[in-house]
C-alpha cells in the first residue's frame, strides 16, 4: 500500500510527540501502530506514514545516585493520565474517548471516574511490538487447544476482544561492582578406608574433601540489568516472559504507543534498584564460587560496593488476557517480540472426574474379559 501523502509531500514521517493518537492525512480517520513496522497506519483507510526514530545511541543513561539526592533534578518527567483498578491496584492507559473497559490484569470493570494523574520519569526507551493482534489469538487458541482438562468455556475467550497488547514499565540499570569475600574452598581426594563384608575386612576407595579458609574479592560490571517495575505482574510471570531482545530498542516515541494501552510503573526507582541488587547478587556469589576455585565452595560472608550505577526507564510490550474461573483469576501472557508464552490455567472437576471414571470403567472391562477367557478346570 503506497504511504499517504501529507501536505502533499511524499513519504511524510512522524516524528517524537506528546500526542497518542494522530488523524489520517487522507480521511482524518486515527492513525495507530502497526507492530513489527515503523509505519503508522489508519484505521479507516489503510493509509501508512513512517515514524522517524532518535538514533539509539542518544539514549541517555541516567544518574542514579544524583536522581535519589536530587529527587527529580534535571531528569525528563511526563505526567501520565490513568485508570487505578480497585480490585488489582493496577495503573492503566484508556483509550481516548472510551468510557469504561476492563483491566487487562484481571478482567475487572474500569472507569474513567477513576482516573488519576501520575508525574513519573519519563521512558528513555522501548521495544515497539512486533506480534500483531491476529497473531497473539492464535498463539492464545493454540496453547488453549493444547490443554488437558480445562473447562469447555475456556475456548471461548481465545478472541481477539479478549487480549490486550499492553506497554509494560521496566527499570533498566547498568553498575561496577567490588565485593569483598570469605569463605572456604574444597578439594577432593581419595583414600582408603577398610569395610567388613561378610566377615572379611576389604579396602574400599572413597572420596573426601579437604576444606581450608579463603578470602578475595571479584569485580564484576553489569550492564542493563533488568527488573520490572509493575506490581501488577508476579515475579514468576516477569521472569516468564524473558529474555527481551533490548539491542532492538529504540529511543522512546509515543507513536509506537498509540493503539496500545501503557501502565504506569508503581515500582519506584529506589525499590527497582533494590530488586536488581538481589539478581545482580545471583551473579556476584556465581563469581565468587569461581574464583574460589576447588571441588567445593562456601561463602561465608560477602559484602558489596556499587560505584557508577545508571538507570533508564523502559517499556515492554506484553499481550494480556485475564479470565475469571469460579471466582479465580487465570492470567495469559505473551512476550510481543518473541512470541514467547505463558499462561495459568484452571481445571475442569467434572472432565478429571469422568477421565477418572472411564479409566476405571476400562480397567474393570479388561478384568472381566480376562475373568471370561481363563480356562475352567475339572478335577475328578
Amino acid at each position: 500500500m503506497p504511504l499517504a501523502s501529507m501536505d502533499d509531500t511524499q513519504n511524510p514521517k512522524i516524528s517524537n510527540t506528546n500526542q497518542r493518537e494522530l488523524t489520517c492525512p487522507s480521511c482524518a480517520g486515527n492513525l495507530v501502530y502497526a507492530p513489527g513496522t515503523n509505519l503508522m497506519r489508519c484505521e479507516h483507510c489503510g493509509a501508512e506514514v513512517e515514524i522517524t526514530d532518535e538514533p539509539v545511541e542518544n539514549i541517555e543513561e541516567l544518574d542514579f545516585e544524583a536522581y535519589i539526592e536530587n529527587n527529580i533534578g534535571s531528569i525528563e518527567t511526563q505526567t501520565l493520565h490513568t485508570v487505578r483498578c480497585k480490585s488489582c491496584g493496577a495503573h492503566v492507559s484508556l483509550a481516548e474517548n472510551v468510557t469504561s473497559d476492563r483491566c487487562p490484569f484481571c478482567s475487572s470493570i474500569l472507569v474513567v471516574t477513576d482516573t488519576i494523574s501520575e508525574t513519573q520519569i519519563k521512558p528513555g526507551l522501548l521495544l515497539p511490538f512486533d506480534l500483531d493482534n491476529q497473531e497473539a489469538t492464535e498463539r492464545f487458541k493454540r496453547w488453549i487447544a493444547g490443554l488437558w482438562f480445562a473447562p469447555s468455556k475456556l475456548k471461548t475467550l481465545a478472541t481477539p476482544n479478549a487480549i490486550a497488547g499492553i506497554y509494560i514499565p521496566y527499570w533498566t540499570f547498568d553498575a561496577d561492582t567490588y565485593t569483598t569475600y570469605s569463605g572456604q574452598r574444597g578439594d577432593n581426594y581419595t583414600t582408603t578406608i577398610p569395610v567388613v563384608r561378610n566377615g572379611r575386612t576389604e579396602h574400599q576407595t572413597v572420596v573426601r574433601t579437604r576444606w581450608r579458609g579463603v578470602s578475595g574479592a571479584v569485580d564484576v560490571q553489569f550492564d542493563d540489568m533488568l527488573v520490572t517495575a509493575s506490581n501488577s505482574l508476579t515475579q514468576k510471570e516477569a521472569n516468564a516472559l524473558e529474555p527481551w531482545d533490548l539491542e532492538q530498542a529504540v529511543s522512546y516515541n509515543e507513536m509506537y504507543l498509540s493503539g496500545y494501552r501503557t501502565e504506569a510503573y508503581q515500582v519506584d526507582l529506589q525499590q527497582g534498584f533494590g530488586l536488581a541488587q538481589k539478581r545482580m547478587d545471583t551473579t556476584i556469589r556465581n563469581e565468587i564460587h569461581r574464583d574460589i576455585g576447588g571441588d567445593h565452595q562456601r561463602i561465608h560472608h560477602h559484602s558489596t560496593n556499587y560505584s557508577n550505577i545508571t538507570f533508564k526507564h523502559a517499556l515492554l510490550p506484553v499481550y494480556i488476557s485475564s479470565f475469571r474461573y469460579k471466582n479465580k483469576v487465570f492470567r495469559f501472557l505473551i512476550n510481543a517480540r518473541t512470541g514467547r508464552v505463558y499462561g495459568q490455567r484452571p481445571y475442569s472437576t467434572l472432565k478429571i472426574m469422568g477421565a477418572i471414571l472411564l479409566i476405571a470403567a476400562i480397567a474393570w472391562l479388561f478384568w472381566y474379559i480376562s475373568g471370561l477367557q481363563t480356562p475352567t478346570t475339572t478335577t475328578f
